[in-house]
């Protein structure tokens, strides 16, 4: 593949930076080069992409506001300012994550789990990226029917099957690649809801079939939804494999834990951008067939390109939950759970929807917080006002 001029890709850390302290955040370079990007593509940026720039300029600033606190024993005051709670922040979030992530490790069953990966073909994708609403929940309701379908014929599983979706569109050097990740259990509860059938042999369902019937479902969904959309598709592609992936993972864990990093992470992480200097910005990445660190650099305009078309539309779920795992079906997971003879939690929810209540009744509303100098406890001195804010 040939390389943009400024798009250099290497496999060692460039010398010039051997030794150097990683301190740049995303929000350093938006703020370097965020307004000529502003002012070079105007009315074509979407709203939620300036939201975005906005909310990762102002987190943790004085433009949001916070507290002044003071140390008793050093008597240095220290400014604590609010975060922007925006999810393509990447200093955002990472507490729900982990709320996330103890929640579904709590209802997990004792059966083997399947990771079931479907990917957008790249024919689709210029489509997807000016429709992204119309086009990801199409993604999740087709390739979760096709799951579905198929679970259902008694040569596999035979029964109803419960799973987990989380749509990512990157890759680890920022490319435009949509694929949704599910997360099955081993098995469905018969159609009378009096047995559990389990997955046999490490085997879910047979993949090709399961691309054929994505595929078609995908069509026809598209096609209804949107005829002149359906139109600008190449022909050819509704005549091409698509990917579907399917394997074991044990008992889960591991797979949720992965799962639950993407839940609230975004593109690339500050920790990964090593330098930024003039217009052009290195950042690391793993060689997803090796493994090794490789770096690659990029002009400052195309980073910003890439880090916001990840950036879904306002409010997009990007977590759903279907079969008895969705919500609304969480009296079926409890009679599996005693099918299997799994032990009931009193600390168990039957209605997840107050999971995220409860996570924020157990923030303190003034967080008490150690001295950055001598780490003694910090005496809150006054609330700090938040600016007027505007477009970056």
């Amino acid at each position: 593949m040939l390389l943009h001029p400024l798009m250099i890709s290497c496999r060692s850390l460039p010398s010039r930076l051997a030794g150097k302290a990683n301190m740049i955040e995303i929000a350093d370079i938006l703020r370097h080069h965020g307004r000529a990007y502003l002012n070079k593509f105007k009315e074509r940026i979407p709203k939620n992409h300036l939201k975005a720039i906005r909310d990762i300029l102002n987190c943790r600033t004085p433009v949001l506001g916070g507290h002044l606190y003071r140390c008793e024993k050093c008597n240095k005051e220290h400014y604590s300012y609010y975060s922007c709670k925006n999810r393509n922040c990447p200093k955002c979030q990472r507490e729900e994550n982990q709320a996330w992530l103890a929640k579904q490790l709590e209802l997990m069953i004792p059966v083997t789990y399947f990771m079931v990966t479907f990917t957008l073909p790249e024919e689709l994708r210029p489509i997807a990226r000016g429709n992204q609403r119309l086009v990801y929940d199409t993604f999740f309701r087709t390739s979760a029917a096709a799951l579905q379908k198929l679970s259902l014929d008694p040569r596999f599983i035979g029964g109803k099957i419960g799973m987990i979706g989380i749509l990512q569109t990157w890759t680890r050097e920022l490319f435009y690649h949509p694929h949704i990740h599910y997360i099955v259990p081993g098995g469905g509860l018969s159609e009378d809801g009096k047995q559990w059938l389990p997955a046999r042999d490490n085997f879910l369902v047979p993949v090709k079939a399961l691309s054929v019937i994505f595929r078609a479902k995908f069509r026809d969904a598209l096609q209804k939804a949107d005829p002149k959309l359906f139109e600008q598709i190449p022909k050819d592609s509704w005549n091409k494999d698509w990917v579907a992936h399917c394997e074991p993972v044990g008992n889960g864990e591991k797979a949720v834990e992965y799962l639950s990093e993407y839940l609230h992470r975004v593109a690339i992480s500050n920790h990964r951008i090593v330098e930024h200097q003039d217009d052009l910005v290195t950042f690391r990445f793993k060689d997803p067939d090796t493994q090794k660190q490789c770096y690659r650099t990029l002009g400052a305009e195309e980073f910003i390109r890439r880090f916001l078309q990840h950036v879904l539309p306002h409010r997009f779920v990007k977590v759903r939950y279907y079969g008895f795992l969705s919500p609304g079906n969480r009296f079926l997971l409890q009679k599996i759970r005693t099918l299997l003879g799994v032990k009931t939690q009193k600390s168990e929810d039957t209605q997840p929807n107050t999971e995220k209540a409860n996570v924020h009744c157990t923030v303190s509303p003034v967080p008490s917080i150690p001295c950055p100098g001598c780490g003694n406890p910090m005496k809150w001195i006054r609330r700090i006002s938040r600016q007027s804010r505007h477009p970056p």
